[in-house]
């Protein structure tokens, strides 16, 4: 059985993924990359970005920030993930190098993706727009396009950040988006970035296919990532838990295109009529 749940490490680096540390269970993986830092006041890194554009997704706290020795000033301010308030990113394009330096406590997350340099570096600020709800009833969540396709911001990545009350489901009903298949269905890999609250508790992640050759039922604890390297996966947060997660996107196409699992489109239709 493949392991699609990653436990974060001691910090700084609390998750690596990239397509080599994955490569035992997802073989096929090859356009998502995903760090996440927790740094200390002072702490600083230098980074190229070789052939891959990333953004910085910045969780919580402040930092510094230069990119190719142009300085940016300082960059954050969102101290809970949990308060449902859109934070600071910062797009840098492959072949360049940046340096951040926490200002104060700091998770920031580095997404990553395959870039071809047609974009340049880009200060994403949190903008006055009302989070977009989505779904109703125990399927509302709130949702914050970081870094989505309108934005075209970016070669291959798509990010963007979800909160979804506690006893709430998410990502339903269940999605897939593994064929490449374009306008109908675009092939992106995925991962899932979960933050709890409070962080003792748990969310519940299911990742499966149609022959249910993959089919994973997860436990996810707070500062855990799912891989999606195929199928449907919904998630739901635990009653009394919050449930925040980042997703990021990638494949050979930069187009969020999807199909709902035939089983579970019903809802999408009733909930269109209601």
């Amino acid at each position: 059985m493949p392991n699609l749940l990653r436990k974060p490490g001691p910090a700084p680096h609390l998750q690596a993924i990239d397509p080599e540390s994955v490569h035992e269970d997802c073989p096929n993986w090859n356009y998502v990359a995903f760090d996440v830092l927790k740094l200390e006041p002072g702490q600083a890194l230098d980074r190229e970005t070789g052939d891959w554009e990333h953004l910085l997704v910045i969780i919580t706290g402040k930092m510094k920030a230069s990119v190719d020795g142009e300085v940016l000033g300082t960059l954050g301010g969102r101290m809970d993930i949990h308060s449902r308030e859109k934070g600071w990113s910062l797009y840098v394009p492959n072949g360049a190098t940046f340096s951040i330096q926490a200002e104060t406590e700091l998770e920031v997350a580095l997404c990553a993706a395959p870039g071809m340099g047609n974009h340049p570096v880009r200060v994403i600020e949190p903008d006055d727009a009302p989070m977009e709800a989505r779904g109703t009833g125990a399927n509302t969540r709130y949702v914050n396009a970081i870094m989505m396709e309108e934005k075209e911001w970016a070669d291959s990545l798509l990010v963007t950040e979800v909160w979804t009350p506690n006893g709430n489901w998410s990502s339903y009903p269940s999605h897939k988006h593994d064929h490449d298949d374009f306008p109908k269905e675009t092939y992106l890999e995925e991962t899932y970035y979960h933050k709890i609250n409070p962080p003792t508790g748990f969310s519940v992640q299911r990742v499966y296919n149609d022959d249910r050759s993959l089919d994973e039922t997860m436990a996810v604890g707070d500062g855990d990532v799912v891989l999606v390297p195929e199928g449907y996966h919904p998630a739901v947060a635990l009653y009394g838990h919050d449930l925040y997660y980042l997703n990021v996107m990638a494949g050979p196409m930069r187009k969020w295109r999807f199909q709902n699992d035939p089983d579970h489109d019903w809802v999408f239709q009733r909930d269109l009529k209601a």
